[in-house]
């Protein structure tokens, strides 16, 4: 199977189940609000180490938010309830509640499931903390030196789905980045989809396990173009660059979506073949078979 002139190569993508929340950042304008987003979505490439996956979901105009301010809507993926409970807590105490004029609410309140926020936060103002409930909602205000950091006491949280990928293998890598942050693009215009990894894209895919105990994961040796000759390749004849996009989304159809958005876009003049990343099948619950994605209406 060809799209256009790249190869679709008979393969699937193997992703995982996982949990997410949605939260929205609010600030005084872009400048303020642009430093919140980067310092709260980084150290989030992969659950392999870091403590979230995480990502900007969408933008956000002063009448889609809570306080008529400019704002953002992020995503945050781990392996359970209780992960978040422990990163998203600390994270926005240590990246926005430290940025000037920032304000943080639930993105999804009638989730029925919750992990603590503000809850945990508010004890940063050392008894000067005030609570109020709107609508059913609870509410902290803790005092700052810029006035006060308005948090939500809870986020919602959700079943999602996190690994989704696409694998582009390219004849130079001009090619590759080119066709990559076409593929990310894409991927980004689909509601409830991140590409976590930097500019959504990771140059060191993985394999499962290592010749080193200690390790978890290790370079994904049959993508590597200088391997060629030393390993079981994987790569099409005249590929010199691979790069991958990871794409974690709120539900199976939302990644398949984005895996089919990222796909036809990245294809064209110097990709030879896409292909993507699984486990045989025996890890991940969720199969994303390229052809048949790319097959579908």
């Amino acid at each position: 199977m060809h799209l256009g002139d790249t190869f679709i190569d008979d393969t699937f993508a193997e992703a995982f189940g996982m949990r997410y929340v949605r939260f929205v950042v609010t600030a005084h304008d872009d400048y303020w609000l642009e430093a919140a987003l980067r310092e709260v979505t980084g150290y989030s490439a992969s659950v392999i180490a870091c403590d979230a996956e995480t990502g900007l979901d969408r933008r956000l105009s002063p009448e889609e938010t809570p306080d008529g301010r400019l704002g953002v809507e992020v995503l945050a993926f781990g392996f359970s309830a209780d992960a978040l409970a422990k990163a998203i807590p600390n994270r926005i105490g240590q990246c926005v509640m430290t940025c000037p004029t920032t304000a943080v609410y639930d993105g999804q309140p009638d989730a029925e499931d919750r992990i603590p926020l503000g809850k945990h936060i508010r004890y940063f103002g050392d008894g000067y903390q005030k609570s109020r409930l709107l609508a059913g909602r609870r509410y902290w205000r803790i005092p700052v030196m810029d006035g006060e950091f308005l948090v939500e006491e809870s986020l919602g949280v959700r079943k999602g789905v996190a690994g989704g990928n696409i694998l582009i293998q390219a004849a130079t890598q001009e090619h590759a980045l080119a066709a990559a942050r076409r593929g990310v693009a894409a991927a980004g215009e689909i509601p409830g989809a991140i590409t976590p990894f930097p500019g959504g894209v990771a140059r060191s895919g993985s394999k499962v396990g290592s010749r080193y105990k200690k390790l978890k994961a290790s370079t994904a040796d049959a993508f590597c173009p200088t391997l060629r000759g030393r390993v079981e390749t994987k790569l099409q004849p005249g590929v010199n660059c691979v790069l991958e996009i990871v794409i974690d989304g709120v539900d199976e159809a939302t990644v398949a979506a984005a895996m089919i958005a990222a796909m036809r876009a990245a294809a064209g003049e110097g990709i030879l073949a896409l292909s993507a990343g699984n486990y045989g099948g025996k890890l991940g619950r969720f199969h994303f078979p390229l052809r048949k994605l790319l097959e579908s209406p």
